[in-house]
């Protein structure tokens, strides 16, 4: 695995607006080099994915990151939901039925607050609802957890950056002990990407995708992670990524997706990934080497 910068050099090229202290890593465990492991969505193979439910159970399950997706209402709230219709995960067809495509940025925040996002998942969760991103990180803040934070569609939801950013920042998210060690900020988009960085340089953040190597100088500038399909990286191009420094003076990290077997589990550790995210965090875990 990479060798990490050193502090002073860390210190000089951060500055004081990354706050990153010498000691930042975001690995679970850096004196053992272990990857982060992360709850998908929460621990969505045991409660409903995106609910405050899944943010219990990886609690629970002792998993200190958590995973979600943020998509934007009619009327400007933000929700906690990963696809921009409410059909699969939730009864909108039952109570709205004539609303079809049934987006989420056609309903209002109190229409999706009526709506069962647990049902579908099993009885034990029935009447769960679809969380705002203030209710999402009062209870990650609640198990002390960390937040990798999707933006979900931006192109659907212009100024979602600013926004989500600003939601973060009113619930105390962006002061420097979140942004230190427990905030991550990642998109599809890399131009979303870009714009987070931009208004809010300290906050480490994320590319959702395999760029090829080749195009790895540019994300660099802007990007703290490159975060790939599990089906679509090597030992390589792991290896490729973390030779680039990223925009806070440290190696570019990969935390790769979705990983729910032992058996890959150990197969992207032996890539070198720093983080594997999952909706069976459990699994992963143990599958893990402990040194």
């Amino acid at each position: 695995m990479h060798a990490r910068a050193v502090a002073a050099t860390t210190t000089a090229l951060l500055g004081t607006t990354a706050f990153l202290p010498p000691s930042f890593d975001a690995r679970a465990d850096a004196a053992t080099d272990r990857p982060t492991v992360i709850a998908h969505r929460g621990a969505s193979a045991y409660a409903p994915e995106n609910t405050l439910a899944a943010v219990d159970k990886a609690a629970e399950l002792g998993v200190d990151w958590v995973e979600n997706d943020v998509q934007r209402t009619k009327d400007g709230e933000l929700v906690v939901l990963h696809d921009d219709s409410l059909r699969r995960t939730t009864d909108v067809e039952q109570v709205f039925p004539g609303r079809a495509p049934w987006k989420v940025k056609d309903f209002t925040a109190a229409e999706i607050a009526r709506l069962d996002a647990g049902s579908w998942f099993g009885a034990a969760y029935a009447g769960a609802r679809v969380p705002t991103l203030q209710q999402y990180v009062h209870r990650v803040e609640l198990h002390h957890q960390k937040l990798l934070l999707e933006i979900k569609n931006p192109d659907l939801y212009p100024g979602i950056e600013r926004q989500t950013l600003k939601v973060l920042s009113n619930e105390g998210w962006l002061d420097q002990g979140h942004v230190v060690d427990r905030l991550i900020v990642q998109s599809f988009s890399a131009a979303s990407v870009r714009t987070v960085h931009k208004l809010k340089p300290g906050v480490r953040t994320g590319f959702l995708g395999t760029p090829r190597v080749a195009d790895l100088p540019e994300y660099a500038t802007f990007a703290d992670q490159i975060n790939p399909s599990y089906s679509t990286i090597s030992t390589g191009y792991v290896a490729g990524v973390q030779a680039f420094t990223g925009p806070h003076g440290r190696p570019l990290e990969v935390f790769t997706w979705t990983v729910n077997s032992a058996n890959t589990a150990r197969r992207v550790a032996g890539h070198g990934v720093d983080g594997i995210i999952t909706n069976a965090p459990d699994v992963v875990r143990d599958a893990l080497p402990s040194s």
